[in-house]
């Protein structure tokens, strides 16, 4: 795994679709304790921006603030200090929240109504009509893989916990919204249930949905969004594209030994050489160099790429923040 970046290189560009979620300054505090007299802060000065079709991960530890940024978001609670929008909106703007689902991490479900009849009443909150809902709940039954003859029959306190995440998904999509807010939507899953709703997410963001989720799970993570940021102790201290993060996905590191290393030598940065082995990072094509190699008469002994995981760049910034 590379050096840690500094915080000016972690920081994105911004892009050019338009603005979705924007926040300035964001910090939030908490009294607590018997008296009051103890102050909590769990998320400090935070600025941050999702464009329009981005799918976004927020990712931190346990406690980082990520579910306190994400209630402040959807007007859940206030900050103590700083300003946001949501969709070109102040927060709690009552017209937005038209335009907006939520699954929260541990969702409450009515458990004696069918998946059918929760989605009629959730449909029914935002106003659509019979023809709608129809409409609606079988085109979302379809997205989230539960059958019609299913979400009739069987009552919520029937469905595994892969089903309820699936049913709420499809609630937090009743009202075609904008922006879809996820919490932990893959937490307590099973290989097979995470990978049903990481399709979900995937089938969203082919729509051009923007969504923000936050996750626990990296190798999620890292093939669904567009780009991060990393909360820490209530701090942001990283976010970018997983490309700006971790580096290329083309970036190779070759091993050999012998041949004419005059031969070799442009096709590789930072060579070094001991004796008959050398090694450096390959520079164009990596299977054109490998055909090159015994070309010039050397040995490839490995060749592998050197862009860390988002699970090692994840610990290195948490682990060198903690050190620091």
């Amino acid at each position: 795994m590379g050096a840690a970046l500094s915080q000016d290189e972690l920081i994105a560009k911004p892009e050019s679709a338009p603005a979705v979620v924007h926040t300035e300054g964001l910090s939030k505090a908490y009294r607590t304790g018997f008296w009051l007299n103890q102050r909590v802060t769990s998320l400090k000065d935070c600025s941050l921006t999702v464009h329009q079709g981005e799918t976004f991960g927020l990712l931190g530890p346990n406690g980082a603030g990520k579910t306190t940024l994400l209630k402040i978001l959807l007007g859940i609670i206030r900050p103590t200090v700083g300003q946001a929008t949501l969709l070109g909106h102040p927060l709690g703007d009552s017209a937005v929240k038209q335009r907006i689902g939520y699954l929260p991490e541990n969702a409450y479900f009515y458990d004696f109504l069918t998946g059918w009849e929760f989605l009629q009443y959730t449909a029914g909150l935002f106003g659509l009509s019979r023809a709608a809902q129809q409409r609606r709940i079988v085109e979302l039954l379809e997205l989230v893989g539960l059958s019609q003859a299913a979400a009739k029959k069987k009552q919520l306190r029937q469905y595994s916990k892969g089903m309820l995440q699936r049913v709420g998904m499809a609630q937090a999509l009743i009202n075609d919204p904008d922006v879809v807010f996820l919490d932990e939507p893959m937490s307590g899953l099973d290989p097979t249930g995470r990978f049903q709703v990481r399709e979900i997410i995937l089938a969203l963001k082919r729509e051009g949905k923007t969504i923000f989720f936050n996750s626990h799970i990296l190798s999620d993570v890292e093939v669904i969004c567009d780009r991060i940021a990393i909360l820490d102790q209530g701090e942001l201290i990283a976010m970018g594209s997983l490309d700006q993060l971790l580096g290329t996905a083309d970036q190779y590191l070759a091993k050999g030994r012998g041949g004419h290393i005059a031969d070799l030598k442009p096709w590789l940065d930072q060579m070094t050489v001991q004796g008959e082995l050398w090694q450096g990072h390959v520079k164009g094509n990596p299977y054109d160099f490998a055909k090159q190699i015994p070309l010039a008469g050397g040995h490839l002994i490995t060749l592998q790429q050197t862009r860390p995981t988002l699970e090692e760049f994840f610990i290195g910034q948490i682990r060198q923040r903690r050190e620091a």
